[in-house]
């Protein structure tokens, strides 16, 4: 279950990621040519955060269906979603084609990606926790949370593979190729996804609530959500610190860096290494997080950010190649300790009739507050600053760290809670 699952999210994941990686190299050129650079720059990743807006949409339709029909069905239309969405991108006119209908669509396209991916995440994590033994949930999330860097791994070698083009076949058509790839991965993915089963605690559940509404009004779990939102407020909280910086040094880094000279190709060669790092750190904290507690590996991700953010900057800073890698890896670590307990945390703050709704829309609206606006809040910063300084940047990760660090002191340890609640 933990293998499919994992299948299922580095195949969403890289759609979604990809996208981000695009959005920094070409689309402003492509899509938003009668804007200056600064401009397009900021209009492209204005598009990249239309589906980090449409990723609480996601999260509040899949899940009410998923708590009322089951986790694996919407699972199976969410990747049906994300691939068509990607497939087609590969396929769009530029605006020298046909004019501003290419924008429009590319932020179309966009949007149902973020729909997509906004239903993926809680689905997939629920089918792994829901099966998952109380003392282990934390191990085989953090399988399944791997699909986060492979995808991000795996769209960053098909954007660097693609940029060893040269300049002008990349940017007429080579850019394409990694969006088309998508239709194979679709594939795969749904012919695995569709062999898997139902979770039982999800059957559980749905029997005793049929039997609780026979007779009376079905009960609509985001409204059930919202009438006590304390849980929905700390869930989004607690996730926009290690957005942001997914934000930043995933994302915005590509900016950053190619504006104080580093060649996309080193740039390129630090994502690379830091979506390897991912496969090691990730599955380690969450398994962690078994251990001594969910809290305890969140926090010291928070608490690390907040005192080596300025730091982390200023290693990028020295234009030297090493020590940009040293830098995102630094960024990378402390950002999987605050993003791999998520799983299974959000998962256990909930009950199991309104868990995916509750689960998803707290972990799409920190992805829309962190990782949806930071390229955008940061490439204004950068505008209103009028160049290239970090400290701007630096400060704009500490605030998304200490909103993380204030959350998780609220959340009281949900480690080995049960589940059939």
């Amino acid at each position: 279950m933990a293998l499919s699952s994992l299948l299922g999210t580095v195949i969403e994941y890289y759609d979604f990621l990809l996208y981000g990686t695009m959005a920094a190299l070409v689309f402003g050129p492509l899509f938003f040519p009668e804007s200056d650079p600064t401009v397009g720059t900021i209009a492209s990743f204005g598009t990249l955060a239309a589906g980090y807006v449409a990723r609480p949409v996601g999260g509040a339709v899949f899940g009410h269906f998923g708590d009322r029909l089951g986790r694996k069905r919407m699972l199976v239309l969410t990747m049906v979603l994300m691939g068509a969405a990607s497939f087609l991108i590969g396929l769009l006119p530029t605006y020298a084609a046909i004019g501003i209908a290419a924008p429009a669509l590319l932020v179309l396209f966009r949007v149902v990606q973020g729909i997509a991916i906004g239903g993926e995440w809680g689905g997939a994590t629920l089918m792994v926790v829901e099966h998952a033994d109380a003392r282990r949930r934390g191990l085989w999330n953090g399988v399944m949370q791997m699909g986060s860097p492979i995808g991000f791994l795996l769209s960053t070698l098909a954007v660097t593979a693609t940029t060893l083009l040269p300049q002008d076949q990349f940017m007429a058509w080579g850019w394409r190729i990694p969006f088309l790839f998508s239709a194979l991965l679709l594939g795969i993915g749904l012919y695995v996804r569709i062999s898997i089963s139902e979770s039982p605690l999800f059957r559980q559940a749905i029997t005793a609530q049929k039997e609780r509404e026979a007779g009376g009004p079905s009960r609509i779990p985001l409204a059930q959500v919202l009438r006590r939102p304390r849980a929905l407020v700390l869930a989004c909280a607690v996730g926009i610190g290690p957005f942001a910086l997914t934000g930043m040094i995933s994302i915005f880094i590509l900016t950053y860096a190619t504006g104080i000279r580093y060649a996309p190709s080193e740039v390129m060669n630090g994502l690379i290494a830091a979506s390897f790092m991912g496969l090691v750190t990730i599955p380690l904290f969450s398994a962690l997080s078994d251990r001594v507690g969910r809290r305890k590996v969140v926090l010291s991700g928070a608490v690390g950010i907040v005192l080596l953010a300025f730091p982390m900057f200023a290693l990028i800073d020295t234009k030297s190649p090493a020590l940009l890698i040293v830098g995102i890896l630094l960024g990378q670590l402390l950002q999987s300790a605050m993003f791999a307990p998520l799983g299974p945390l959000l998962s256990e703050m909930f009950g199991t009739e309104v868990r995916y709704t509750g689960a998803s829309m707290g972990y799409q609206l920190a992805a829309l507050i962190g990782s949806g606006f930071t390229p955008l809040i940061a490439s204004g910063l950068l505008s209103a600053s009028g160049g290239m300084r970090s400290a701007p940047l630096s400060g704009l990760v500490v605030v998304c760290g200490l909103v993380t660090a204030l959350a998780i002191w609220r959340i009281a340890e949900t480690r080995g809670r049960d589940l059939t609640r």
